[in-house]
């Protein structure tokens, strides 16, 4: 089975990556009502937005997204990728899906002139840390939240 990784498509994902999105928000346990939703979904069919989205097919269906974007890396005079949103659908985990998504993210980044793709993850999601590891490097950088 051949895992295609590509851009959403803005007449045909919508419901399949409804369900993804959702999910995704589940795991985390972030409501996503129906006005979210539709401004997520609207960033990501904008060109002109500065969030994408790739999406993972397997068999016909859509199994995975990422939501990413650019950022500046003033330190280091260049760009990166930052990936703020990866997950696979549950029945297609362990097939490859988030490291194909990764190739992916790590091939675009490369194609823009950027330097890296960085992306954050809970502590005690190991699953995907196991995965993660496999491909990056654990910072030792502490994140904060300032709510506004």
């Amino acid at each position: 089975m051949s895992i295609l990784i590509r851009p959403l498509n803005a007449q045909t994902d919508r419901d399949q990556w409804q369900v993804l999105y959702c999910g995704y928000a589940d795991f985390y346990q972030v409501p996503m009502p129906a006005e979210k939703l539709d401004l997520v979904w609207s960033w990501l069919i904008d060109p002109d937005h500065e969030v994408g989205g790739l999406v993972a097919e397997l068999q016909g269906q859509l199994v995975g997204l990422a939501h990413h974007r650019a950022f500046a890396r003033p330190l280091a005079g260049g760009t990166g990728l930052f990936l703020d949103d990866l997950f696979t659908a549950e029945g297609a985990r362990g097939q490859g899906v988030a490291q194909a998504m990764l190739a992916e993210l790590s091939h675009l980044a490369a194609q823009r002139g950027m330097t890296l793709v960085r992306w954050i993850t809970a502590e005690d999601n190991a699953a995907a840390r196991r995965v993660y590891d496999k491909h990056a490097l654990a910072t030792s950088w502490v994140t904060y939240d300032m709510l506004v």
